[in-house]
């Protein structure tokens, strides 16, 4: 137990401890916010009821419910078509950008966002292949949009789901509708014109991987073994026939722990030799099936190489796979897969792929074996973002019925007759009906880092309102910032929640600023909608780094950025959203804060 006088202090140093974590990389976001609300249980600042209850907020259920649905959709819909419909008309570049942006700020603003993108990436690339412009020229903007679209109703993002399940909590009206579409439409607006006009410019022109890996031949490397049985132990590289290959040539040579580089023609070749090959990587298939006796390593082999297939994936920052090495993931049995190679902030990762460990974001090119796509539905470590398989469309009367059903929920949500919670249900419902969702993919499809990240971030946000570690901070923000008029704490209160997004993510700078929120408004007896809606807005300005928002990761890898590219277009982009968003905020409540 601590004392009662030095239980803010303790939540404090808990979250800048929680912020350090997630910041260098040591723990995972789910494993930091766990250790948080131990510590908090632990020392009696939480009971095990506050911990819990989480589990019943209707915004982390509305969450998961918008999860299902739109994995409905993906699974039984001809999306590929619906995209055809909508961009067919674009020619140029810029065209194509506008209507990208603009259409998939709408959708983004009635489907949660992060589905949208995943949805969107392998579509996006391919257009970008067809018309000659590289994924970095399409793929920043397409996370951009749906991250100012998901701000335009209640639904769209995690961001003001999770605040009104604050709001919930302590008994507070709910956002209202008129203010986020006010405010979002805004944002949205002003956020795409930018891009179109200007900030397009600022968009990097790299080379799509996928075209450097069949262009650049010595771009990427493979490793492979000599077996016991090989033809080339006791051979020189010269005599193995090893120096005039087609397509690849030999750069490195692994000797149990000695490197041998650069390798000379006179060479002896020994068993169990690790033989780094560059070059086009398609003609090792032909190296591996001649009768010379060496194979991919069992961290990195081919399977069904007959039938062999690249393909780009990129790692989830829920993957239970970060932090591993691919030798340590058994990659090759989770996937029946061969990693050929790894590509991070847009560079090549080099050394032996079975060592090398995986990280969040990363870019994985693949040599896959006939049932790749079945595995990829079973585990959420990847996002792939090729296309895997032909989506059947249901029949019409399955279609029909859920667009009536869907409608209809969604009116009486709009018109007020209906919350979010029961109107997700029906459409859920009719979909778990028609068997457009299984039990299977709901196995699958709810992450539970996700849920442990949303439930355990309500819990620190109790802490910190409980112990008045939010009150204490709060008055130290008046105290400085006072003078100057409330239009100062409000700015002040954007920033660092702006800050804290950029490096924790939306759900985490979500949970610390609410209290902080809600106490500035209390402090100063008056209406807190202002200080919520400045919050949510500087949450969801996840701009400036690929690791502030889901969406960005997706696209990190398939586009080869690199953080900078993030800052470079992201530093416009976040300060005229948030300076838009300030404007409508206080003109909407002059009269509260002035």
């Amino acid at each position: 137990m601590i004392a009662e006088n030095f239980q803010p202090w303790f939540v404090i140093f808990v979250v800048f401890l929680i912020f350090l974590l997630i910041y260098k990389e040591y723990l995972k976001a789910s494993v930091s916010f766990l250790l948080a609300v131990l510590l908090f249980s632990i020392t009696g600042i939480l009971t095990p009821s506050e911990v819990l209850s989480g589990f019943s907020n209707e915004s982390i259920a509305s969450i998961l419910m918008l999860i299902l649905i739109t994995t409905g959709l993906r699974k039984n819909f001809k999306i590929e078509s619906l995209f055809d419909a909508i961009f067919r008309k674009a020619k140029t570049y810029r065209g194509f950008l506008f209507r990208m942006m603009s259409q998939v700020a709408i959708i983004s603003s009635l489907i949660n966002n992060t589905p949208v993108v995943a949805l969107m990436t392998p579509y996006v690339v391919d257009w970008g292949k067809r018309n000659n412009i590289a994924p970095s020229k399409l793929l920043i903007p397409l996370s951009y949009a749906t991250i100012m679209g998901g701000m335009i109703t209640l639904i769209g993002t995690s961001t003001t789901l999770v605040l009104n399940g604050f709001l919930q909590d302590f008994e507070h009206p709910s956002l209202l509708f008129e203010d986020l579409f006010t405010i979002g439409t805004s944002v949205t607006i002003f956020g795409i014109l930018f891009i179109i006009l200007i900030g397009y410019r600022l968009l990097p022109d790299h080379k799509d991987v996928l075209k450097a890996y069949s262009e650049n031949r010595r771009e990427y490397v493979v490793e492979t073994k000599v077996l016991a049985n090989s033809k080339l132990i006791g051979l020189s590289v010269i005599e193995a026939g090893l120096r005039n290959l087609k397509g690849v040539y030999l750069v490195e040579i692994m000797r149990g722990s000695r490197l041998i580089s650069p390798v000379s023609p006179n060479e002896v070749l020994a068993q169990d030799d690790i033989l780094f090959f560059a070059g086009n990587t398609k003609d090792i298939v032909d190296l591996i099936n001649s009768d010379l006796g060496i194979e991919l390593p069992t961290t990195a082999r081919s399977y069904d190489s007959d039938k062999a297939e690249v393909i780009e994936a990129v790692m989830n920052n829920f993957s239970s796979l970060v932090g591993m090495t691919v030798k340590q993931s058994n990659f090759r049995n989770r996937y029946n897969a061969a990693i050929v190679a790894i590509h991070r902030n847009g560079e090549k990762v080099s050394g032996r792929i079975g060592d090398i460990v995986l990280q969040a974001g990363d870019l994985l090119l693949l040599y896959t074996g006939s049932d790749f796509r079945d595995r990829v539905e079973i585990y959420r470590d990847l996002f792939v973002v090729s296309k895997l398989r032909v989506i059947n469309k249901p029949g019409n009367k399955k279609y029909y019925a859920l667009i009536l059903m869907a409608i209809c929920a969604l009116v009486l949500l709009i018109f007020s007759k209906m919350t979010l919670f029961p109107a997700l249900m029906i459409i859920l419902g009719i979909m778990i009906g028609f068997n457009l969702i299984t039990t299977q993919d709901v196995k699958r499809e709810l992450d539970l880092n996700m849920i442990a990240i949303l439930v355990f971030s309500l819990a620190i946000g109790q802490a910190i309102i409980k112990t008045k570690a939010g009150d204490m901070v709060a008055l130290a923000i008046i105290n400085l910032l006072e003078p100057y008029g409330n239009f100062a704490i409000l700015v002040g209160l954007l920033v660092i929640t702006n800050l804290l997004a950029s490096i924790i993510g939306n759900v985490g700078a979500i949970s610390i600023s609410f209290p902080l929120a809600y106490s500035i408004s209390s402090n100063l007896g008056i209406e807190g909608y202002p200080f919520f809606l400045t919050i949510a807005y500087a949450a969801s300005a996840a701009f400036l780094t690929p690791i502030s928002y889901q969406t960005n990761l997706i696209i990190f890898g398939p586009g080869g950025y690199k953080f900078k590219d993030f800052f470079r277009i992201g530093l416009p982009v976040n300060i005229i959203y948030l300076a838009i968003a300030l404007f409508v905020i206080i003109y909407r409540y002059r009269e509260i804060l002035f």
